[in-house]
């Protein structure tokens, strides 16, 4: 079974096709790449860039805005800094969080401060906050997009999720994986094996190897995309929310002999959305479930 390759373009033009390979794509695999999106290659090799480097800095540096120090998932991660897999051993990538900006004075800050907390930003280098931001408004509105297209695929009301959104609880990552260390063993991974917790990943990487999708016949299938195409796969709330019409599928990092810079916009609705099954007298609120699943994943909120 091949992932799925699509086009924005052809979706956001109702293209019933293009529609139907979604469908088959959200409910089989769980995973695929989309093309023909606004952000274009060069956006995306900048955003890297600005990534690469603040990751590239001495570690002295980043450590002024270390995550570790809050009560929250904002700013710099370092290696071993979270467990996905409570099985396998912490993760060896590095990460650098942002989120979405409530406010000043909204009533969710105080009250979903693990989802909604403010970010925070390095000084150096110095382009780096406006070149995130920027990019960070511009792949929600991909996000949306293609949140509605799935919508149309599953024969829904295209605009059924858009209430659900305001305010988001979008959380922009950063993952830097250095090559894989040496003293890497078999419970040793950039990332190991999960499934997203929230609703749509929206994927850009540099094009390296390493991401992997277990697949429905039980194989573990690389994915990549050079930037300019993204990688698309769906969270636990998402498979809740439509009752298994869209597959939240596992995947991992390895990791190579190469770095490897990707980063992903998690695009998840707002706190007190239900995503529960519809028609189930079942309660699931967003913002709970993604907080469980954070507390579970961040050493340092473990720790909390």
């Amino acid at each position: 079974m091949e992932i799925a390759q699509l086009d924005l373009r052809l979706l956001n033009a109702r293209d019933s096709a293009e529609l139907q390979r979604l469908a088959r794509a959200v409910g089989e695999t769980g995973f695929l790449t989309v093309g023909g999106t606004a952000l274009s290659p060069e956006r995306v090799e900048a955003v890297l860039e600005a990534y690469g480097a603040f990751f590239h800095q001495p570690e002295a540096a980043k450590r002024a805005v270390d995550m570790s120090r809050t009560g929250s998932n904002r700013g710099w991660g370092a290696a071993q800094s979270e467990q996905v897999d409570p099985t396998a051993n912490p993760d060896f990538k590095e990460v650098f969080d942002c989120g979405y900006q409530l406010p000043e004075g909204h009533p969710m800050a105080a009250r979903a401060l693990s989802v909604y907390a403010p970010n925070l930003w390095p000084d150096e280098p110095s382009a780096f906050r406006g070149v995130i931001e920027t990019y960070y408004a511009d792949a929600l509105d991909v996000a949306m997009q293609m949140l509605r297209a799935i919508g149309a695929a599953l024969g829904r009301d295209e605009t059924a999720f858009d209430a659900a959104f305001d305010p988001p609880m979008a959380l922009l990552r950063g993952n830097w994986y250095p090559p894989r260390p040496e003293w890497a063993g078999d419970k040793d991974f950039g990332i190991a094996a999960h499934t997203d917790y929230g609703c749509l990943t929206l994927l850009a990487t540099d094009g390296a190897p390493g991401l992997e999708v277990h697949m429905p016949d039980g194989s573990w299938q690389g994915v990549s995309a050079a930037p300019g195409t993204f990688v698309i796969n769906f969270g636990e709330m998402l498979e809740f929310w439509t009752a298994g019409e869209v597959k939240a599928t596992e995947h991992r990092v390895t990791g190579t002999g190469a770095e490897r810079i990707s980063v992903p916009l998690f695009f998840n609705p707002s706190y007190d959305t239900n995503v529960a099954p519809p028609g189930s007298d079942a309660i699931i609120r967003a913002g709970e479930h993604l907080t469980k699943r954070f507390k579970e994943t961040y050493l340092h909120l473990q720790d909390a």
